[in-house]
C-alpha cells in the first residue's frame, strides 16, 4: 500500500511538472565566462544523467577567432550549471564545430571538432585538400569516461574522416551525433558532416562500427547542387544533423544555402553509406541557420514513435519553434513557439526524467540558454502566451 501511495504521488508530481510551461537557465554568457563571443552549442546526456553542454569560446565575434572548446556540466537535468571547463586551447589556431555523441554500451562520451590553422578562414583561397601541410583542416576526436570530468588528448582522425581530394573545409554537425539502435547497423555511431569548397558543400556521414575506435566516410548526398549564374552551380545544403528512423534507417536535416528557403532532407537505408536525392521539407522554414532533429521515442506495433525538430520559424533567426513528427519526419503534425525572440543555433536532447532539453543561442548571440519542456506541453493547445525573453 505504501508503495502504491508513493507511486501515485510521483505520478501526480510528474503530471504537474509535465503540464507546466518551459523553464530556462543561462548556460554560457560571454560577458561572464571570459570570452568576447560564445557560439555553436552541442548538448548530450551521459548514461549517468549528467547534462554536458559544449560550445566554442571565441576571442572575437567571428567564426575563426582562436576558438577554444569549452564545456559546462549539470547534475540536475539542466536546472543549474557548474563552472566553465576549458577542454582545449590551441593558441592562434581555431577549434570549431563541437559535435558530441554518447556510446550507449560503454557510456563513453565522444566529441569531434575541427582544427583550422590560425592564418586561414573558411573562405580563404589557399585552404588545401589532402592530409598533410599547414593549410588543411583537421578532424580531431576526444572522449571522456567519467561523464565529462576528464578528457583524453585529441586524436587526429583526419585521414579516415576526410576525403583525400576535393574536400577543403570540413565541418562536423555542428550539434550532435547519433548511435543506431535498430536494424542491421545497430550500434553504429554516426557524426554528420559537410565538406567544402565554399559554396560547393556536400553532406555525408562519418561512422564507426567498433564503438568509436575507428571511423570511416560514407558517400556524399546526391542532388546537392543547383544551377547558379555566377558560380555555375551552388550547393543547397550545408550544416547538417541526422536522426534514426523507426526501422534503423537515417534521415538527415540540412541547412539551406540555395533554392527554397526551407530545410533539406535525404534518407539512408544502409546506415549512412549512401543516400537518396535531396528534397525540400516545405513546412520547415529556414532562414539559413543550423537546426536540430532528435529521436525522442520509438513506437510499438504500427506506431513509429516521435521525432522532434527545433529551429527558427521565420525569415530571420528568431521565433524558436519546436515541431513534432510521428511518421519518421515525413510530415510534422504539431508545433509550439519555445522562444519568441532572437533564436539561432539549437540542439535538442532527451533528459533522464523524460522531458526535453533545448540548448540554443539567444539575444543576438549574447547568451546560450537551456530550455526544459515536456512533449505534453508541445502537444497542448496554446491557450497561454509563449514565454517572454
Amino acid at each position: 500500500m505504501k508503495t502504491l501511495v508513493r507511486l501515485a504521488s510521483f505520478c501526480v508530481l510528474a503530471s504537474s511538472c509535465f503540464a507546466g510551461e518551459p523553464d530556462f537557465s543561462d548556460v554560457f554568457v560571454p560577458a561572464q565566462d571570459g570570452y568576447r563571443s560564445i557560439r555553436i552549442p552541442s548538448v548530450v546526456v551521459s548514461k549517468q544523467g549528467i547534462v554536458l553542454a559544449f560550445a566554442e569560446g571565441r576571442a572575437m565575434a567571428s567564426d575563426q577567432a582562436e576558438n577554444d572548446i569549452i564545456l559546462k556540466r549539470s547534475a540536475d537535468g539542466g536546472k543549474s550549471w557548474g563552472k566553465l571547463q576549458l577542454l582545449y586551447d590551441d593558441g592562434k589556431n581555431s577549434l570549431n564545430n563541437p559535435t558530441a555523441v554518447v556510446e550507449q554500451q560503454s557510456g563513453r562520451v565522444f566529441l569531434m571538432y575541427q582544427r583550422i590553422p590560425g592564418h586561414l578562414k573558411e573562405r580563404s583561397a589557399n585552404v588545401a585538400t589532402g592530409f598533410e601541410g599547414t593549410d588543411i583542416y583537421r578532424n580531431l576526436l576526444i572522449w571522456s569516461d567519467d561523464d565529462g570530468v576528464t578528457w583524453n588528448k585529441p586524436l587526429d582522425v583526419t585521414q579516415t574522416t576526410k576525403r583525400a581530394t576535393h574536400a577543403t573545409t570540413v565541418a562536423s554537425g555542428p550539434g550532435i551525433g547519433i548511435q543506431i539502435t535498430r536494424g542491421p547497423h545497430a550500434g553504429r555511431m554516426i557524426i554528420p558532416f559537410n565538406e567544402g569548397p565554399y559554396n560547393q558543400w556536400n553532406n555525408f556521414a562519418v561512422f564507426s562500427d567498433d564503438r568509436g575506435m575507428t571511423w570511416k566516410c560514407g558517400d556524399n548526398v546526391p542532388g546537392a547542387f543547383l544551377p547558379d549564374e555566377k558560380l555555375g552551380q551552388r550547393s543547397q545544403i550545408n550544416e547538417v544533423q541526422m536522426v534514426e528512423l523507426s526501422d534503423g534507417s537515417v534521415r538527415l536535416n540540412s541547412r539551406q544555402f540555395a533554392g527554397a528557403k526551407v530545410r533539406k532532407t535525404s534518407v539512408s537505408t544502409d546506415g549512412g553509406v549512401t543516400w537518396s536525392q535531396v528534397e525540400d521539407v516545405p513546412v520547415l522554414r529556414d532562414p539559413s541557420c543550423n537546426a536540430s532533429i532528435l529521436r525522442y521515442s520509438f513506437g510499438n506495433g504500427n506506431s513509429r514513435g516521435t521525432i522532434l525538430y527545433s529551429g527558427p520559424d521565420s525569415t530571420g533567426r528568431e521565433t524558436g519553434t519546436v515541431y513534432l513528427s510521428t511518421d519518421d519526419g515525413v510530415t510534422w503534425r504539431g508545433k509550439r513557439v519555445l522562444w519568441p525572440g532572437s533564436f539561432a543555433y539549437s540542439v535538442l536532447t532527451k533528459l533522464s526524467d523524460g522531458t526535453v532539453g533545448c540548448l540554443f543561442e539567444a539575444d543576438n548571440y549574447r547568451r546560450i540558454i537551456f530550455a526544459r519542456f515536456s512533449v505534453e506541453w508541445l502537444l497542448a493547445t496554446e491557450t497561454t502566451k509563449p514565454p517572454q525573453p
